[in-house]
């Protein structure tokens, strides 16, 4: 590699660092204001836990969304954890009545 281009090279790497390093600042940066928006938002009486969950909810797809609440569902379900609705009990009381006659 001749002298040229290998000053070239360097000062392309330099360049690649420098602007990686300017933007990990501005990330240290948006960070400590989104711990800011937590800690107000806590001070006003909201849960920053549930915040983030909501937060990390809503960047999902759609059909992403769907999947993983389903799963869940089948997860608390097998753990006898999902409370059964109202529609469901009726149905069960209706299936344990008509068995009864």
């Amino acid at each position: 590699m001749s002298d040229g281009t290998g000053n070239l090279a360097r000062e392309h790497l330099r360049a690649f660092i420098e602007r990686i390093e300017r933007l990990e600042e501005e990330k240290a940066t948006l960070m400590e204001d989104i711990r800011e928006v937590y800690a107000e938002a806590k001070g006003t009486g909201f849960d920053p836990k549930i915040m983030r969950q909501v937060i990390r909810i809503r960047k999902l797809e759609p059909d992403q969304r769907q999947e993983q609440e389903f799963v869940l569902d089948t997860y608390l379900s097998a753990l006898g954890m999902l409370e059964q609705s109202g529609a469901e009990d009726t149905a069960a009381s209706d299936t344990q009545s008509a068995a009864a006659e």
